[in-house]
């Protein structure tokens, strides 16, 4: 594998983990909008969302490994802290874009608007992965052992409100919380941990530890690699084209955002 090349099974995974994604948010419309009584907070309704973000969380872990690992085998940056510099601006970016989210659901959905969604986390979790990816330098399994503790604590967090809203982000869930979207950093900044490990495991040094035939020729696989490089901009429109199809169908009234 070059060091300018991706590898083909990330982004098919990531790929239909987006398709996962755009099914849901359909079914989450048909309920929203009435048009299907369909219970989100229970069941395997409740279970898919997770299922499909623990996906792309996951993905992002060994992402960050394999971005650090083709950065330090280029040798692109000669300090930690211009390597700290590419996760910093980066994150930041992300979570720019999380806050243009906050400000959309505030205007269209004001009840239950994003306050600490995916997008907030994955910008927060770029930056905080920073120290994770140089633990894994001298002790890759205690990351794996530091995901396993942040996924139990969030879990644990998860059972418990709290009577203030300071540190949602973290997990500490408040009373009362209405949101359509919340990934608070216990326990899913335990899953980019464990993303990290795999990475480190499965791609050690940008190359591929593993034997996989190459499918990336097939157009199948090409349409799942396509969306899955392109899944920040396919995150941003698949919902306006879902609520749009809804109302020229005739199913969903657009005043009621108005």
């Amino acid at each position: 594998m070059k060091l300018n090349q991706r590898f083909w099974e990330i982004d098919f995974l990531r790929g239909i983990a987006v398709i996962l994604m755009i099914i849901f948010h359909f079914l989450f419309d048909l309920s929203f909008f009435g048009i299907l009584p369909l219970d989100l907070t229970s069941g395997i309704l409740w279970f898919f969302p997770r299922l499909i973000a623990g996906i792309f969380i996951f993905l992002v872990g060994i992402s960050l490994y394999l971005s650090y690992a083709r950065s330090e085998n280029l040798g692109t940056f000669k300090t930690s802290s211009e390597f700290f510099m590419k996760y910093l601006k980066r994150g930041v970016w992300i979570f720019s874009l999380g806050l243009f989210i906050t400000l959309a659901t505030w205007i269209f959905i004001p009840s239950e608007f994003i306050i600490f969604g995916i997008l907030h986390f994955i910008g927060l979790a770029i930056i905080l992965g920073y120290p994770l990816l140089k633990l894994n330098e001298k002790y890759r399994y205690l990351n794996l052992f530091t995901g396993l503790i942040l996924i139990i604590s969030g879990i644990y967090l998860a059972g418990y409100t709290f009577n203030f809203q300071w540190l949602l982000w973290l997990g500490f869930i408040p009373q009362n919380l209405y949101t359509v979207d919340y990934f608070p950093l216990l326990p899913w900044l335990g899953v980019i941990s464990m993303g990290i490990f795999m990475g480190s495991i499965l791609y050690q040094n940008y190359k591929r530890k593993y034997v996989l035939p190459d499918l990336s020729r097939y157009s199948s696989i090409k349409i799942f690699t396509f969306l899955g490089r392109h899944s920040l901009i396919i995150y941003f429109i698949h919902q306006p084209i879902l609520i749009v199809l809804l109302y020229l169908l005739g199913v969903v009234n657009l005043s009621y955002f108005f």
